[in-house]
């Protein structure tokens, strides 16, 4: 059985990597292309409200999605599938309400956070599109974590695939209609794009669920409303919070860049141009490598969350020894592969070589990067199990 679950892991990461993969490299052709169309100015207009959407998935969906995903794989192996649809149900009501919350306040007060925040008059009609987005983005979250759960990693590759593909061809179709009009629209349309991704991608997810809902055997709940929604809350509230500080000081900082570049007498053109080619075009090369790992950590959560059901303290261990291993061996190399050829890459990717100076001293993030994500892997099912946390941190590798 310990063979087949881990089977199961390696299947399930190497669909979730290949998503990922497939996403990042298209995510590159898009941003290339968006590069070459409305400039590093315009990407850094982009990049200035992009952080902003990554903090409402923060508040709606970060916590959510790996409570569901860590439940749903405990329920699972107990056979308590009614218990599962009604934590699903009860986790999507709590995402939507959050959802409505910051959806309300990117729309209503756009203007607020354009000019006192972002100091940006140009993103007021980015920021309200945006709000549309978060609802979608709350529900197929959710419905996601449920899949996630039951080691189902089809459905959310495909999301995820889905997702990019509209969102890519909304931008590549109509920017020669947007681009003339300025880049505030230019801008408004990559938004657009996020909403009809978020859209399509959350449909997707529903229909998926309604129909794995149909063809599965469905037991008598035996828990109560209540006591569901509370362990939901008590396990998504940290991570909530941690991802939602995190996302707020990386806002903060990509806020603060633009201004600082500012201040040592840099125009508001310079000064969003090298934001744009630092956040818009080298950070996403840095991060590239991590799509493997990523999978990997999405994988672990409901793996773990199995062995712990069990008592299977041997399963854990080997599972830690070998994402650490692959940890290691993919940070020192991509480090090693920017730092040696930096202007190489950047010219392939943007044929602009002058990128490399920029790529080179952050090719030194990239173990420390992976070695974030591996903690944060296990640290989203062990978030309560200080001893079982104590178990991974000494186990042989």
């Amino acid at each position: 059985m310990g063979d087949r679950m881990y089977n199961r892991l390696v299947v399930g990461t190497l669909i979730l990597t290949i998503a990922n993969l497939l996403t990042k490299f298209m995510g590159f052709f898009y941003r290339v292309f968006m590069s070459n169309t409305i400039g590093a100015e315009g990407m850094g207009l982009y990049q200035l409200v992009f952080p902003l959407y990554l903090l409402a998935w923060s508040i709606t969906s970060a916590g959510l999605t790996t409570s569901i995903s860590h439940l749903t794989a405990k329920e699972n192996i107990h056979g308590q599938t009614g218990n599962i649809h009604k934590l699903v149900k009860q986790a999507i009501s709590l995402a939507l309400g959050l959802s409505f919350v910051v959806a309300f306040i990117f729309f209503f007060y756009a203007e607020e956070i354009a000019l006192l925040v972002l100091k940006e008059e140009r993103t007021i009609l980015s920021l309200q599109l945006l709000a549309f987005a978060v609802p979608f983005m709350a529900i197929g979250s959710c419905i996601r974590g449920y899949f996630l759960g039951l080691q189902n990693t089809w459905i959310p590759a495909l999301s995820q695939v889905l997702e990019q593909v509209i969102r890519i061809a909304v931008v590549y179709c109509f920017m020669t209609f947007f681009l003339p009009m300025g880049l505030t629209y230019a801008c408004a349309l990559a938004v657009l794009g996020v909403i009809l991704g978020e859209m399509t991608s959350c449909v997707f997810a529903i229909v998926a669920y309604q129909y794995t809902k149909r063809k599965k055997y469905m037991t008598t709940p035996n828990k109560r409303t209540i006591a569901i929604y509370k362990t939901i809350v008590a396990m998504a509230l940290p991570l909530s919070a941690t991802r939602i500080a995190s996302s707020l000081l990386s806002t903060i900082e990509n806020i603060l860049i633009p201004r600082q570049l500012a201040l040592f007498g840099q125009n508001t053109t310079e000064a969003l141009s090298q934001y744009g080619e630092l956040t818009g075009m080298i950070l996403p090369l840095i991060f590239l490598p991590s799509a493997c790992l990523m999978a990997a950590s999405i994988s672990l959560v409901p793996e773990l969350s199995e062995a712990s059901a069990v008592q299977h303290t041997t399963r854990i261990q080997k599972t830690v020894s070998v994402t650490f291993l692959f940890t290691f061996i993919i940070g020192i190399g991509s480090a090693a592969l920017f730092a040696v050829y930096p202007k190489e890459i950047c010219y392939l990717v943007y044929s602009r070589q002058d990128l490399g100076n920029l790529l080179l001293p952050f090719a030194f993030l990239c173990p420390f990067y992976m070695v974030r994500l591996h903690h944060r892997a296990y640290s989203m099912v062990w978030v309560s199990k200080p001893s079982c946390f104590a178990t991974i941190c000494f186990c042989p590798f």
